[in-house]
């Protein structure tokens, strides 16, 4: 009974024939599962005051700082796929914030690099870090073999998605 239900409110325009009731039922775990990330994205941003892209921004800064690779604007504009005058604003904003920080090169005096402050790698842990937490302890509770079919599957959907135009 549960799986026609959930057939029923699938939100997906398949028919009978395009789709077994187990794949419908996986696309709709995985709709649900993004719906509940997108509205923990939206108390996030809400949270730290900022938009969808200053988070990204962000988030994308603190990952190249912890992986010690500086960040140029032109950088953040490319991985952002947004301009460079509005890159200019994002940093100005984020600067204004608190956010990012504009700095000298290290090796070029003539350019400079983004990086994020103090404050905003401690705010982003305490916002996200009891989520990071429950998420770690959810994939680590899976075996071993089922681990290797989640990230197969995972990459398979990516991959599904990607080859769209």
């Amino acid at each position: 009974m549960r799986r026609e239900q959930t057939r029923e409110s699938t939100g997906y325009w398949y028919s009978d024939d395009d789709a077994s009731p187990r794949g419908v039922d996986v696309l709709n775990a995985l709709r649900l599962y993004r719906a509940s990330e997108s509205a923990l994205r939206r108390r996030t941003r809400s949270a730290m005051g900022m938009g969808e892209t200053d988070l990204v921004a962000v988030q994308y800064l603190l990952q190249q700082q912890r992986a010690g690779k500086t960040v140029s604007p032109k950088e953040l504009a490319a991985h952002l796929n947004i301009s460079s005058a509005s890159t200019t604003i994002l940093i100005d904003r984020l600067a204004k914030s608190g956010h990012v920080e504009r700095v000298p090169h290290p090796t070029d005096r003539r350019a400079l690099i983004i990086v994020p402050t103090v404050e905003s790698d401690s705010e982003v842990r305490a916002t996200l870090g009891t989520m990071h937490t429950r998420l770690i302890e959810v994939a680590d509770s899976l075996a071993p073999q089922d681990a290797v079919t989640v990230m197969r599957f995972l990459e398979d959907m990516r991959a599904a998605i990607d080859s769209v135009e």
